[in-house]
C-alpha cells in the first residue's frame, strides 16, 4: 500500500534510506524550468503535447531500482495528484515500497489559485535547484 509523506517527512526518509530512489514525475519543462528537489531523478509520468502517459515509465523505474521490487520509490509531482496515479501504476507493476510526496513540489493552490504559497517542497524550505 502506498505511503504518503509530507515534504519534510520525505526529506527525513531519504536521509534514513540512502537506497531509496527519488523520482520527479512532472513534465520535462516543469522539472527544468520550475525547478526540482536536489537529488530527484526525472522520469516523466506524462509529457509532450498530447500529455500521453510515458510508455517507458515502469521500465525506467525498474532500471533505477536495479529491478529490486522492495527498494523504496519516492515520487513527487507538482501538487501530489500525478504522483498518486504514477505510484498506483507502479504498485500494479509489482513495486512493493511506493511513497507519495503530499502537496508535491509547488503545493496546493490558495484562494487566488496561486501555488508556492500554502505548502509543498519549496514552501517547506527543502533543497531544490533550477536549470
Amino acid at each position: 500500500t502506498m505511503r504518503h509523506l509530507t515534504p519534510t517527512e520525505t526529506q527525513t526518509f531519504l536521509h534514513q534510506h540512502p537506497d531509496a530512489v527519488f523520482i520527479d514525475c512532472r513534465s520535462t519543462i516543469e522539472y527544468y524550468f520550475v525547478g526540482h528537489p536536489i537529488g530527484a531523478i526525472h522520469v516523466a509520468w506524462n509529457d509532450g503535447e498530447d500529455w500521453e502517459v510515458n510508455p517507458h515509465f515502469a521500465a525506467e523505474i525498474w532500471r533505477q531500482v536495479d529491478r529490486d521490487p522492495q527498494r523504496p520509490v519516492v515520487i513527487i509531482c507538482r501538487s501530489g495528484h500525478r504522483s498518486v496515479e504514477a505510484g498506483a501504476f507502479l504498485e500494479a507493476e509489482g513495486f512493493q515500497n511506493v511513497i507519495n510526496v503530499l502537496h508535491g513540489f509547488e503545493g496546493d493552490r490558495d484562494e487566488q489559485m496561486h501555488r508556492n504559497i500554502l505548502n509543498g517542497w519549496r514552501v517547506d524550505g527543502l533543497p531544490w535547484e533550477q536549470m
